[in-house]
């Protein structure tokens, strides 16, 4: 082999290793580029949109399962109302979660369950919310409970097929009280009625058992795991449809 063509063979092996460093080069520097997006919009999405949460206590049982993960539709606060038979996570009014000791974490944990919660495969905050269901709005007069175990709202009494009975019970064990929801404010119950810490054993709270709206993450509308349970979350709205507007002050 001459000089020459070994010369353009050196030549065309050294173009031919630059191309495949460039071409490395590109490709990681197109994947740091989609993974700064996707980090973006996931924030966007999980602070304006939707937030991923999980369920830790019974106290919506049957209707959501502890350990279930749920979606929340964060735009309702913002540009809507609630309804009654919405199911909705909120933060603590105060008073109604108990004090929780701080976990000792490693910085290498932390970071992970923080870049999990961008993507709303982790969150970490469900145990400071808590989730229930719209019984009562703004004016609404709610009532617990009459001969039969319902509770009324407006004078109408509800049919809650969607609430947990103890075996052999016809109602939930009755915790009398009667109420008129203020403005800005909703009055909740969990549909494990006998076994959830809601509006009824708050009343001797600074809020008297009320969660203001400002204090409404969203609503809750799909279980995504475990799989076999993904689905859309019942409002049972048409328990409230005999439900008259409240009378006028």
């Amino acid at each position: 082999m001459s000089d020459q063509t070994a010369s353009t063979s050196d030549a065309v092996a050294s173009r031919s290793a630059g191309r495949r460093r460039r071409g490395w080069g590109a490709f990681f520097r197109d994947l740091l580029v989609i993974v700064l997006i996707a980090l973006v919009v996931s924030f966007v999405v999980k602070t304006f949109v939707v937030r991923s949460f999980y369920i830790p206590s019974a106290s919506m049982e049957n209707t959501l399962m502890i350990k279930d993960r749920i979606l929340v539709d964060e735009l309702t606060p913002k540009f809507g109302q609630y309804s009654r038979g919405d199911v909705v996570v909120f933060r603590d009014p105060g008073g109604w979660l108990p004090p929780s000791p701080s976990e000792q974490r490693s910085p290498i944990v932390e970071g992970a369950d923080w870049v999990l919660s961008l993507f709303g495969l982790s969150a970490p905050d469900s145990d400071d919310h808590l989730i229930k269901r719209v019984i009562g709005t703004a004016g609404d007069h709610v009532v617990c409970c009459n001969a039969l175990g319902q509770t009324t709202v407006n004078g109408v009494p509800l049919d809650e097929s969607y609430v947990r009975l103890a075996p052999g019970a016809t109602a939930p064990e009755p915790v009398p009280y009667d109420i008129t929801v203020p403005d800005g404010s909703l009055w909740v119950l969990g549909d494990n009625r006998n076994s959830s810490r809601d509006s009824r054993f708050n009343q001797d709270q600074p809020g008297q058992g009320f969660v203001p709206v400002d204090n409404v993450v969203g609503r809750a509308f799909l279980i995504t795991w475990p799989f076999t349970r993904f689905g859309m979350i019942d409002f049972h709205h048409e328990v409230f449809a005999g439900v008259p507007a409240p009378a006028a002050k």
